[in-house]
């Protein structure tokens, strides 16, 4: 499914000239944290529904101008870029503008973004999810794809989940075959193993000892 499969347009862009009231009564009637704005036929941002409630009734948005926030996606963006920007400004409704006339066509909802995403291998497959850590001037992609693929697995998908201290965490998805292999290969390349497995012999063997350890002090 494309991108543009998911672009509405049944909430037509608001003229900057138009009353509190007015987007006050638009808000009651959706579930939208934003409403486009236009001014002189060309978009400008977004007000915020928090924002409006706390406006003079009487006046318009022109005399808030200064709030509205200038954010956007255009036709050409890929779906990635689209979520970081729904992220990136705490919102569930993104305008999206035309890349050649720069003009307001529509938007994007997040719920319909984050479905797109839902339908992609790396959430829709089955399979392990495996989360390791290595210094971020050391691991490698492509030493990751490497590791995977020699312990007799597929990697189905990664990425850099969180970058911390100058350690970088990296959440990869493999074929649900050989957990325990991939594992000890990480841990033989120098990478530590953030997420708990079953299948993970190493843990495994520490609880035991850990616990034969323990009877034998209380014995």
């Amino acid at each position: 499914m494309q991108l543009s499969d998911f672009l509405i347009n049944d909430i037509k862009i608001q003229s900057i000239k138009e009353p509190v009231k007015h987007f006050r009564n638009l808000f009651n009637e959706l579930t939208y944290s934003h409403l486009p704005i236009e001014k002189k036929g060309k978009y400008v941002g977004c007000i915020f529904e928090n924002d409006v409630r706390c406006f003079d009734s009487d006046k318009t948005i022109e005399d808030y101008e200064y709030a509205v926030e200038c954010f956007f996606v255009t036709t050409n963006d890929n779906w990635l870029e689209v979520i970081k920007t729904f992220s990136d400004n705490n919102t569930n409704l993104m305008p999206v503008i035309d890349e050649e006339t720069k003009e307001y066509i529509g938007y994007f909802e997040l719920n319909d973004i984050m479905t797109l995403f839902n339908d992609t291998p790396f959430l829709k497959e089955s399979g392990a999810i495996i989360v390791v850590q290595k210094s971020f001037e050391e691991y490698s992609l492509s030493e990751i794809a490497q590791i995977v693929e020699s312990s007799n697995s597929k990697l189905i998908g990664a990425f850099i989940s969180k970058i911390e201290n100058d350690m970088a965490e990296v959440t990869l998805k493999t074929n649900s075959r050989g957990v325990n292999e991939v594992i000890q290969s990480f841990r033989r390349y120098g990478y530590q193993i953030i997420s708990s497995h079953q299948e993970d012999m190493f843990t495994k063997n520490l609880k035991d000892r850990a616990r034969y350890l323990d009877k034998y002090l209380n014995t």
